[in-house]
């Protein structure tokens, strides 16, 4: 992944963080009669495209789901190929993003995945965690609704223990027991492939974020896409619960 140059600033406002539901892989093969492990790898090169176009226009974190916990339902084949597809791209990508200053995070449920999977992602973690250009978050057999669980038992156990008063608990303590804890929430979320749902993903995290959906497979998903959802959430107003009125006012 070559250093991109980060590209001018406009008036016009960029998220700063910008979540992506990354459908269509199998879809795209289907269409070209290849085998559904052709679309997983186009889609790998579209990953990172992505991540050299968001540095160019100063977004400056960016939340991929690769692998929900849904996903464990398909078929043991194609699991197997997708883990595979994801050993490969760590060997291959994390000395590239090293080398742009791309902090890479993960989030999800790493009991399920093979320790040497589990050992490659925080060896790359390590790597990368004091850089500063890029935040990518990398969500592998995550779900909304588990990060919420799990919250929910960190908070019972702390409470078991003394440490939390329950009378206390607000959205904060909450919030700082989610994997996403410390992390700024999306401003704009993509989906591409057609579909118009969230699909158990960041629930707590996308309450306020801008939703935008496209019928573009993702390994189509190119620069000129991309910059029309920029585009899109440049010309929406965020009120946040508030008014317009309200706003102009500030």
């Amino acid at each position: 992944m070559p250093a991109p140059a980060t590209e001018q600033p406009s008036a016009r406002p960029v998220p700063r963080h910008v979540a992506v539901i990354m459908d269509g892989n199998g879809r795209w093969a289907q269409q070209r009669s290849l085998p559904r492990a052709a679309g997983h790898r186009a889609g790998a090169r579209t990953v990172r495209s992505t991540i050299e176009y968001s540095v160019r226009r100063g977004v400056t974190a960016l939340t991929l789901f690769a692998f929900s916990s849904e996903n464990w339902l398909r078929p043991a084949e194609e699991v197997g190929l997708l883990m595979q597809l994801f050993l490969e791209a760590l060997d291959r990508e994390v000395a590239e993003l090293d080398a742009n200053d791309v902090r890479l995070r993960f989030i999800g449920d790493r009991a399920r995945l093979a320790p040497a999977l589990v050992d490659r992602m925080s060896a790359a973690e390590e790597r990368t965690a004091d850089h500063r250009r890029l935040d990518l978050v990398v969500a592998v057999a995550y779900g909304g609704r588990w990060d919420l669980t799990q919250a929910a038992k960190r908070l019972m156990g702390m409470a078991q223990a003394g440490t939390l008063d329950p009378q206390l608990l607000d959205e904060t303590a909450l919030a700082g027991c989610l994997t996403t804890a410390g992390r700024e929430q999306p401003d704009l979320f993509i989906r591409t492939g057609g579909e118009r749902r969230i699909s158990n993903f960041l629930l707590w995290d996308l309450a306020y974020t801008e939703l935008w959906f496209t019928d573009t497979l993702w390994p189509d998903f190119d620069e000129s896409i991309y910059e029309s959802a920029l585009e899109d959430f440049a010309g929406r107003q965020r009120r946040f619960g508030r008014t317009a009125a309200q706003l102009q006012a500030s």
